[in-house]
């Protein structure tokens, strides 16, 4: 039984990304890959759920008991940031 290689441009189209993207990832050694004939980059199925896995982020869920009835901390003042005359106009001949 041969395994189905997925090109770069099917993982992007998946992820909802760019090719280029994908295939900087494989060659940064981020995302696992196997380089085909013609040292193209190709993507079996394990390795579309291992790149899935990384990708996905974990739901963290605060516990109400511990936010209710929590102020929120005080921002600082804001500072107005004002530009200075430029050097030539500082001159003084």
């Amino acid at each position: 039984m041969i395994p189905v290689l997925h090109t770069p441009a099917e993982v992007a189209e998946a992820l909802g990304c760019s090719e280029w993207w994908v295939k900087e990832q494989a060659r940064q050694r981020r995302f696992p890959h196997v380089r085909a004939a013609g040292n193209r980059i190709r993507f079996l199925q394990s390795h579309l759920d291992v790149i899935l896995r990384r990708l996905e982020r974990p739901v963290i869920e605060a516990a109400p008991e511990t936010t209710a009835g929590r102020q929120q901390p005080a921002l600082p003042p804001i500072t107005l940031l004002q530009s200075r005359p430029p050097r030539r106009a500082r001159r003084t001949a």
